[in-house]
């Protein structure tokens, strides 16, 4: 780092930014999603109905892997659906808004909302997380 750089060194860390740096790295779309909890529309996202063979994908707000390709399914929920998240990757916390006891997840790097998850999905784990695409990366193989 230069005697003239400003920049902090954690500065790339999502942990560590502002909402100003939140709001300056996100759309409005994905920072109202992401940083604010918000929800996209059903059947309204880029990955609904993206069933790719190999790939992962990542939180857009930090690039963490979060679910395995192999992971998602059909459900006809309107979001994107995976059957299990990748080890760590995600918290939970129960959200009480809109006058319904839901499951939130959330991003485990940098505790971005990214969706909710169910007990009715597939085997093996019987979940069924139901993430908003505005939330993810696609990341091919």
């Amino acid at each position: 780092m230069s005697d003239t750089d400003t920049t902090s060194p954690d500065a790339d860390d999502p942990v560590e930014l502002t909402d100003e740096e939140w709001r300056e790295r996100l759309s409005e779309e994905e920072y109202r999603v992401l940083r604010e909890s918000g929800t996209e529309a059903r059947f309204s996202g880029e990955y609904v109905d993206h069933l790719p063979e190999d790939g992962e994908y990542r939180c857009r707000a930090c690039g963490e892997l979060l679910f395995d390709a192999e992971t998602k399914y059909e459900s006809g929920c309107g979001w994107p659906a995976f059957y299990a998240a990748e080890e760590g990757s995600v918290t939970t916390t129960m959200d009480t808004s809109h006058g319904m006891r839901r499951t939130e997840v959330r991003c485990a790097s940098c505790d971005s909302h990214l969706g909710h998850v169910f007990d009715d999905g597939p085997e093996p784990t019987g979940k069924r997380f139901c993430i908003n695409s505005v939330a993810m990366e696609f990341d091919g193989e």
